[in-house]
């Protein structure tokens, strides 16, 4: 035979069907709970019926965070999820991720897409949210006039800085036109020209807090020249304008806490920048007056008549080191002059006949130093200690070195 399969074959080749097809693969089910048993290994077991037929769900521990209430028999729900076959069984069931009651599950998904379709186009993006004012001297809020909202911003508001000045604009915040109603709010509020404007109410459900998930409020968030903090619900809601605001506040109380900064904390750190200003103000002061006196040494010193005395100190310094050095240099050509002195002594003439000896010279003064220098009759000048002889060569003997 050909073409057998075996079963374990069949069933694979129907999850394959199964898997290969995207809608199967993200699915909302609409349906009444039955059969609903929650395992002690955290997951959930049920069924959803309808008039026509049921199909079984399993919600395995893992996806629980996709659920936000216990289920119970007989509930309308929707449950969001993938469909594949149970090979062991050869059963098909539907995978269950997210679990909402029946009513919201429509807005839910709206609410997705909403979200998403502003997200692409900037709406969320950090680089357009506005820094919330410090010092806000007048704060607007966009609420129901009655209700536990507007009384705890107030409340709140008044016990942290009593001067600061509360602009109510009393909108609808649920039904039909409440959405037109916020977004009046927040331009009317926006030509008042305050610094901060609060935008929120109390805790509801998905339905209750529709008005702050429409897109003309998300854009009338975004395009708001004035800081937006949001305060929509309890702090486990979230809405468009939680995303679109500048800040968002997990509470209307912590909205006016944000809002409004703390008189007496504030009036205490003033005292305190006082204190540090006086201090400051004291040590500039005194650095001040010390540059001050500095200057005016400063201006002493060049002052003309300081100039002019110093110079007349240079000029002194300088008379004195020149006879200095006039002095030295007298004394020591004077030295030297005694040496030459003493070196003519013993160069001079007279030293030379004062020791016996005589100077011979003839008429034309010509040294004479060697009887070949002369002839007999020739005419001499001998000099002498005490003296001059005028003498005639009568005789001339020339002595030889041998003394012959």
């Amino acid at each position: 035979m050909q073409n057998v399969y075996t079963v374990k074959q069949v069933n694979a080749y129907i999850k394959n069907m199964f898997t290969q097809d995207f809608m199967l693969n993200r699915i909302y089910v609409k349906g009444e709970i039955s059969n609903c048993k929650y395992h002690t290994s955290g997951h959930i077991y049920f069924s959803l019926k309808d008039q026509s037929g049921t199909i079984a769900c399993v919600m395995f521990a893992g996806s629980r965070s996709g659920l936000s209430f216990r289920m119970q028999e007989g509930q309308q729900v929707i449950v969001l999820g993938s469909i594949s076959v149970y090979e062991r069984d050869g059963k098909y069931q539907l995978y269950a991720k997210e679990i909402i009651l029946d009513g919201a599950g429509l807005l839910y998904e709206k609410f997705e897409k909403l979200k998403k379709d502003l997200e692409e186009r900037g709406f969320f993006a950090p680089e357009y949210k506005q820094a919330i004012p410090k010092f806000a001297k007048k704060v607007g809020i966009v609420t129901a006039p009655t209700g536990a909202a507007v009384r705890d911003i107030i409340n709140i508001a008044s016990r942290r800085n009593p001067y600061v000045q509360l602009i109510l604009y009393p909108a609808l915040v649920q039904g039909e036109g409440a959405a037109k109603s916020i977004v009046n709010g927040i331009n009317r509020l926006e030509e008042e020209e305050v610094d901060v404007i609060i935008v929120g109410r109390g805790g509801g459900s998905i339905e209750d807090l529709w008005a702050f998930n429409e897109e003309i409020v998300a854009r009338a968030i975004f395009d708001c020249r004035v800081p937006i903090i949001s305060a929509v619900g309890h702090e486990t809601d979230y809405t468009i304008a939680d995303y679109v605001s500048d800040l968002r506040a997990p509470t209307p109380s912590a909205a006016a806490e944000l809002a409004v900064y703390e008189y007496m904390g504030t009036a205490e750190i003033m005292k305190e920048y006082e204190r540090r200003l006086r201090r400051n103000m004291i040590q500039k002061i005194g650095m001040t007056r010390q540059i001050s006196k500095q200057k005016e040494l400063k201006l002493k010193m060049a002052h003309p008549r300081q100039k002019l005395n110093e110079k007349r100190q240079r000029l002194a310094d300088l008379e004195q080191w020149i006879q200095m050095d006039f002095t030295k240099c007298l004394q020591s050509q004077k030295h030297k002059f005694a040496i030459y002195v003493e070196k003519m002594k013993g160069l001079s003439p007279l030293a030379k006949l004062s020791s016996g000896y005589s100077y011979v010279e003839d008429l034309s003064h010509t040294n004479l130093k060697s009887v070949k220098q002369v002839a007999l009759e020739d005419k001499l000048r001998i000099y002498m200690t005490d003296g001059i002889v005028n003498a005639t060569v009568t005789q001339i003997e020339e002595v030889t070195a041998d003394g012959q």
